[in-house]
């Protein structure tokens, strides 16, 4: 992969981070890179953890980790052991697709942060949006200002925001997220009663069908259902291949149930789980004039990967 001028900067500013023999520095400050979807933060990093020269690292896509990190403290009983736990004898850890949208997670994000930053474990995070928008709703952005300043005094913030997105390239693969299909004719949901899938603690999620490996909802059955992240993490230890049926235009719909759209397709793609979506006007169109989700612009660039055929 031939790097552009603003990834050869970020891979520039990694690579500070590792000694000659390619071992992470003690008590050296981490990364923060950021930038809009497609313009490589994630290559970049992925490529600088695989040259580090230790087994003493760690790799985390944030929504597995903040769904692991729920489930420890709850078996714990402690936020600190369970981040022990998580992150074992690690030197260095990577996040990728940092984000904080919500009160709640915010105060688990700064007792993590705090945590890494005491054991001065060298950290390094991709995220879609700089420190200072982390937490944006205005009703609770300044109750994380605190974590934002921790945030800059030990991480260097690097923009990997480069004028191409190189997701509309139109890569093809056979394998993978790649794999899928977007398929323009949403179709109507389904009359069949499905199949109730478990979700631990006596709650359930309705498929349209669920067989050997795979499993397609209708939209309104799993987005509109109040699931979560961790939800669809569970599911995807059971299914390989996913498809999404009725998908109505996005404007039309209520914020939470788009918000489990972008959890929903963060998690197939960073697992590479074949996905098939059938929506009734193109990735572009689909998330336009939709205000107030964070993270959508990611989802419609990773929508936009997908081979795009019309349904017959």
């Amino acid at each position: 992969m031939i790097l552009d001028p603003t990834q050869r900067t970020a891979a520039d500013t990694l690579a500070t981070l590792l000694d000659r023999r390619g071992r992470p520095r003690k008590r050296h400050r981490g990364v923060y890179l950021h930038g809009r979807p497609g313009r490589g933060k994630t290559t970049v990093a992925d490529r600088f953890f695989a040259d580090v020269a230790s087994s003493r690292k760690r790799r985390f896509h944030f929504h597995a980790f903040f769904a692991a990190l729920h489930t420890a403290t709850h078996e714990l009983g402690s936020i600190d052991r369970a981040v022990a736990a998580l992150l074992g004898d690690a030197d260095l850890v990577y996040f990728d697709e940092f984000h904080v949208d919500d009160i709640g997670d915010a105060r688990l994000v700064t007792r993590l942060l705090d945590t890494l930053f005491a054991q001065h474990r060298t950290l390094v995070v991709t995220a879609n949006h700089p420190p200072a928008d982390l937490l944006p709703n205005p009703l609770f952005h300044h109750a994380f200002v605190p974590t934002i300043e921790r945030i800059l005094a030990h991480l260097d913030v690097l923009a990997l925001d480069g004028p191409l997105d190189y997701r509309t390239l139109g890569a093809r693969r056979d394998s993978g997220f790649l794999a899928g299909r977007y398929v323009i004719g949403a179709g109507e949901p389904s009359a069949d009663p499905g199949t109730d899938l478990d979700l631990g603690a006596g709650r359930t999620v309705r498929a349209r069908t669920a067989g050997t490996g795979a499993a397609a909802f209708d939209f309104a059955q799993l987005c509109g259902a109040p699931t979560s992240a961790a939800d669809y993490l569970r599911l995807t230890s059971r299914f390989g291949h996913w498809t999404l049926h009725a998908v109505p235009p996005l404007r039309a719909v209520e914020p939470d149930p788009v918000m489990r759209l972008v959890n929903l397709v963060d998690i197939l793609y960073d697992a590479d789980l074949p996905f098939t979506i059938h929506a009734p006007e193109p990735a572009d169109e689909l998330t336009a004039g939709v205000p107030g989700i964070p993270h959508l612009a990611r989802t419609a660039s990773r929508l936009g990967e997908l081979r795009s055929v019309r349904a017959t």
